[in-house]
């Protein structure tokens, strides 16, 4: 019996250090992928955008993360999800650019983003972050931004538009895509009324990444719903009238202080990955900063499937079925208990089935130039959406959302779905059988919906660039 016992422990300890050698030689291989992509050159520009009522004026603004040459011979413009920022396309950015030096990528910014301060968590060391992560930086309270009730949604398009006839200065072959509901926009974008000039008519072709026209619009609003407030499929709505009051995103899942202090917990897992996350803060068990960031986006403790990835996996944790989660509509949720050593964090591993390397996430996830996150969403945009859905012809808002058919809609699509995403093909080759456009569509097997953007892997960069090469002219 002992001599049984002996030989499990050492073949346990052998198992484990197997495991750590492969996490040791993966960690490198990301590692020297990283340094090629970071060597893309990266600039932050901002430019006038749409002017809306009661703005400050350095906020009508067009803000975009470019990336590639100066004189490209092709544009992508792609607008960021739902609470995404510019930062969640740096990695996909590089690696279009790298594998297509004539390319230029710009990354878009929603003018929200503007209202964020950096630089605390650019500048602050682990203890000042730490403090972050505990306590967050003071935010913006409703009260000081009331013009934000008007970016809606025809100011959202209205900035990205000033980008995009910006890139058709430089060359003809522009093309807009996004992810999420940047997906949605981009539908949206093509078949949108812009005082007499159709979206269509500024660009090539539409790129969708795990997300397309109607995903965020449920059922269709009322006047009175529009005015007073309404459920869609992420909760409670707040109606055009209580604007003023809740003028952002701020709930259980997402506001400006935990996108403050997430940011903060993301820097110090990309500063010390392995060193202990700060007391009261992502977790209530001893954890590594690596662990604390991730933990809440795994696809397996995730609250909401839009704010999953597959990134590796917890190590010395024990875990248990989460049964609140899968109300929210997460798929097989758990949540960490505690350390299986209390002696020992919790610490955050690679994984065979991983997509995203969490170490390389955590290192975009702020930077100099953009943020993976947008702070201050905007609750105009999201009731715009429920209400404009995919054609506002004939309903109350046919004059003030110049949303119109995608009937007519010629230009061709790429749908990229992520197996474990939001999307699917086949809801892709429903949306194109209501337009003449012509559809390419994918599948990124093992995805989450973040993956699309994040993975290791430049599966995604080459399906765009195979479907924008025949689409380009000289």
């Amino acid at each position: 019996m002992r001599r049984a016992a002996r030989s499990l422990l050492l073949f346990g300890a052998l198992s484990t250090t197997a495991a750590t050698a492969q996490d040791a030689a993966l960690d490198e291989l990301n590692a020297q992928a990283a340094v090629t992509l970071n060597l893309v050159p990266a600039a932050r520009v901002v430019r006038p955008g749409a002017p809306a009522p009661g703005t400050p004026a350095d906020l009508n603004a067009s803000v975009t993360v470019r990336y590639g040459p100066s004189k490209p011979a092709a544009v992508l413009l792609l607008m960021p999800g739902y609470l995404g920022g510019a930062g969640s396309f740096d990695r996909l950015a590089r690696q279009l650019v790298n594998l297509d030096p004539t390319l230029a990528v710009w990354a878009v910014d929603r003018r929200s983003n503007l209202l964020e301060d950096h630089t605390p968590l650019l500048t602050g060391g682990a203890p000042q972050l730490a403090q972050i992560v505990q306590r967050a930086l003071p935010t913006r309270s409703p009260a000081s931004v009331p013009f934000m009730k008007d970016w809606g949604l025809d100011v959202t398009l209205r900035d990205w538009r000033a980008a995009v006839l910006e890139a058709r200065t430089l060359t003809p072959n522009v093309f807009i895509g996004g992810h999420s509901m940047g997906g949605t926009l981009t539908g949206l974008y093509a078949t949108y009324d812009f005082r007499g000039a159709r979206g269509a008519q500024d660009v090539r072709g539409l790129v969708m990444l795990d997300g397309l026209p109607g995903l965020m619009s449920g059922q269709p609003l009322t006047t009175d719903q529009y005015e007073q407030g309404a459920l869609n499929p992420l909760g409670p709505l707040p109606g055009l009238n209580s604007l003023t009051r809740a003028p952002y995103v701020d709930t259980f899942y997402f506001g400006p202080a935990l996108a403050v202090r997430a940011a903060a917990q993301a820097r110090l897992a990309a500063l010390q990955p392995d060193a202990p996350a700060p007391q009261d803060g992502f977790t209530t068990f001893p954890a590594t900063n690596l662990a604390a960031a991730m933990t809440r986006l795994d696809q397996r403790y995730a609250l909401l499937p839009f704010l999953a990835i597959r990134a590796g996996r917890p190590t010395n944790a024990t875990d248990a079925p989460y049964l609140l989660n899968r109300v929210l509509g997460a798929r097989d949720t758990r949540w960490i208990t505690g350390a299986a050593d209390p002696a020992r964090p919790v610490g955050w591993g690679s994984d065979a089935g991983q997509v995203t390397d969490a170490r390389d996430f955590v290192r975009r996830y702020l930077t100099p130039q953009s943020d993976y996150a947008e702070w201050y969403f905007p609750n105009r945009l999201t009731l715009d959406l429920a209400a404009a859905r995919t054609d506002t012809t004939g309903t109350p808002f046919e004059k003030t959302l110049s949303v119109r058919s995608a009937r007519d809609l010629t230009l061709p699509i790429l749908g990229i779905a992520a197996e474990q995403g939001v999307t699917t093909e086949a809801q892709f080759r429903v949306y194109a059988a209501g337009t003449h456009a012509p559809l390419t569509v994918h599948t990124l097997k093992g995805a989450a919906h973040l993956d699309v953007t994040t993975a290791s892997g430049d599966q995604v960069a080459r399906w765009i660039l195979d479907w924008l090469r025949p689409l380009r002219r000289a």
